[in-house]
């Protein structure tokens, strides 16, 4: 996925998604996901689907790629050797809980704040659609009904949201649709079988 993503950002002369791709790849040297992958498999399938669903653009590839650098890498925006705009999208897509929020507040705001930005918006959306994907086996199964919940209250509708305000996303953005309500409905009705 590497060298796919790296060739076909140099062709197309994408510099902030070849910047992120270096930059990501240091940051995460060594680190793995529940599963026990290498947690930059993460951001790499991320970047794939995206290219996969004809998303093309330069600060939406680097967006994905950092998406996660800043929360699991100590490392602040500024510090991310790409333009402001890539920069700015990255920490909208970091959640952060302000003093004197609580965890639901700080939902609302970060959900509702993400839509200011196509790249970020693009790029949480994608994130949510790998991570379900990727969430049985290595999910208990409390952890499970509570991202599902989180997903349906507030991805989804963001979802809906995004279709209006991005209208030339709208391929992309039904892909996701499809997809995650595919794997939670899915993930659901096991839950439910398993409980009966």
């Amino acid at each position: 996925m590497y060298t796919y993503i790296r060739g076909y950002a140099s062709g197309l002369h994408m510099t902030q998604t070849l910047q992120a791709l270096t930059f990501a790849k240091q940051k995460y040297s060594g680190q793995l996901r529940k599963s026990g992958e290498p947690y930059f498999v993460h951001p790499l399938t991320m970047a794939c689907n995206a290219l996969g669903m004809g998303i093309r653009d330069d600060d939406a590839i680097a967006t994905i790629l950092l998406h996660d650098v800043c929360e699991d890498c100590d490392v602040t925006p500024d510090e991310l050797p790409v333009t402001d705009a890539v920069k700015h999208s990255v920490d909208l897509v970091t959640l952060r809980i302000m003093d004197g929020e609580t965890q639901e507040i700080a939902k609302n705001r970060y959900y509702n704040m993400l839509l200011e930005d196509r790249e970020a918006t693009l790029c949480k959306l994608i994130d949510r659609c790998h991570n379900v994907s990727s969430m049985a086996g290595t999910f208990s199964i409390e952890k499970l009904k509570s991202y599902i919940s989180e997903t349906r209250e507030y991805v989804l509708p963001i979802l809906r949201k995004a279709k209006e305000k991005y209208p030339a996303d709208s391929d992309a953005l039904f892909i996701l649709k499809y997809h995650i309500t595919s794997v939670v409905d899915s993930i659901i009705a096991t839950l439910q079988a398993i409980e009966t």
